[in-house]
């Protein structure tokens, strides 16, 4: 996990990040995307539905590095996005912003996280599995452009 040390923080995402978070999920075929609103009522503190938006940056005024969207419905919360820019994967981030995201959630009385995914994707369910994640189900045809089905995974909160 080299470089994604001390030098690294986990932070709430702010509205000044959004355009950096927008570029980082623009560089992954895989990422979402969502529309500059979308992830300005992320960050809104008054929004709804409720969300809690996180980023990985360089400590100080640098580049974002990853984020990670969830939607509050406790007890459960529903990972919206997570997206670790190209460049960085493979070094912890990713595992870092969930991390963070369920001390967040658990905070905010969330006890389980769900999420789906690409059936295709298989690096990502991967991913989700080594972090405790398991299948609970299919949804046929959900995601467009290609069509296909998403797999749906959940986790407790510890």
């Amino acid at each position: 996990m080299s470089g994604c040390g001390e030098a690294i923080a986990i932070r709430r995402m702010e509205a000044a990040d959004v355009a950096q978070v927008m570029a980082v999920a623009a560089g992954l075929d895989e990422a979402p995307r969502w529309p500059e609103a979308e992830y300005r009522q992320a960050v809104g503190r008054d929004a709804t539905p409720r969300r809690i938006a996180l980023v990985a940056a360089w400590r100080g005024p640098a580049p974002i590095l990853g984020f990670a969207v969830a939607r509050l419905l406790p007890p459960e919360a529903e990972l919206e996005s997570i997206a670790v820019a190209a460049e960085w994967q493979g070094r912890g981030l990713g595992r870092r912003l969930l991390e963070a995201l369920g001390t967040e959630l658990k905070a905010g009385g969330v006890d389980e996280l769900l999420l789906e995914v690409r059936a295709s994707n298989g690096r990502a369910r991967g991913f989700y599995e080594a972090l405790g994640f398991a299948g609970a189900g299919t949804r046929r045809g959900y995601y467009a452009d290609p069509v296909e089905d998403a797999v749906l995974m959940r986790r407790k909160l510890l």
